[in-house]
This record gives C-alpha cells, sequence and structure tokens, in this order.
C-alpha cells in the first residue's frame, strides 16, 4: 500500500531526466491514501476497528499524517480494503528491505542521506519493526531507496 505511492510520487514526465522520488511527494501521497481511506470508512468505522482515539482521527481527518506511525495509516487503510493492516506492514518491510538490497544501501548510508534525525541502528530497527516508523521518517527512507535503485 504504502509502497505503491512511489508511483504517485515519483519523477513526472516532465522530469524525465531526474529520476529522484521526493520524500515531500512521497509522503503527500501516504497523506492523499489515508485520508481518503478515514473518509471511504468513515470516522466512526475507523475509531471502532482501530486503537485510533477521537483526537488522533480528527488530525487525520484534517491531513495530519506525518507524525502516524506505519501501524497507524495501515490500521486506517485496513478498515476499507480486505487486508489486515499487520500484513500492510509487513509488506511494506519486506519491499524496504528488497529495495535496500537492489539499491545495495546499507542503513548507515540511509540514516546519512535522511533529514530525519536518526542513526543507523535506529533505521534498522525502524525496518524491522522493533522501533515505531513515523509516516514522515518512512517518506524519507523510502525516498533515499527508490532513488538510488538502479
Amino acid at each position: 500500500m504504502f509502497h505503491e505511492a512511489v508511483d504517485d510520487a515519483g519523477p513526472t514526465a516532465d522530469d524525465a531526466t531526474d529520476d529522484a522520488v521526493e520524500a515531500a511527494s512521497l509522503l503527500a501521497a501516504f497523506e492523499t491514501l489515508v485520508v481518503d481511506a478515514l473518509a471511504e470508512a468513515g470516522r466512526d468505522r475507523v475509531l471502532e476497528g482501530t486503537s485510533l482515539d477521537a483526537a488522533t482521527i480528527d488530525a487525520i481527518a484534517g491531513g495530519d499524517v506525518a507524525g502516524l506511525t506505519v501501524e497507524e495509516g495501515a490500521a486506517v487503510i485496513a478498515t476499507t480494503r480486505d487486508i489486515d493492516a499487520d500484513a500492510v506492514v509487513f509488506e511494506l518491510r519486506d519491499h524496504l528491505l528488497m529495495g535496500m538490497t537492489t539499491a545495495v544501501l546499507d542503513v548507515d548510508t540511509i540514516a546519512g542521506a535522511i533529514d530525519a534525525d536518526l542513526t543507523g541502528q535506529e533505521v534498522q530497527q525502524a525496518l524491522e519493526g522493533r522501533a515505531a516508523m513515523t509516516l514522515a521518517q518512512l517518506a524519507e527512507i523510502l525516498a533515499v531507496i527508490e532513488t538510488r535503485k538502479p
């Protein structure tokens, strides 16, 4: 789900010489994905079907998704699709790790290339699910991976 947003956030035909994927564009695509899912499911359904509180749901409705964890965003999306939120997160992690392999990237290189204040160890923990990763952090990490893929 989230990794599919790369297609929406990637360079346009006008940018044919620039194959960079921007973190801000990815975050905007994540915002659209989560906000649209909330609108489709409805506030009450998301409130009942997830562990999110009313204030967080109201913030999502207002377009504030940068601070959501990947798990929270996946939970909102899962309310509108016939898929488990954990499956969305596992698929995303697989995509990120495969992308790192394809791009020949390690966690220290990613940590050095993003604006988020994360060490290589913290990036690794976020990728493995041992530490929470926000959608803003995901956007930065995914942008580095996608931009460096051959």
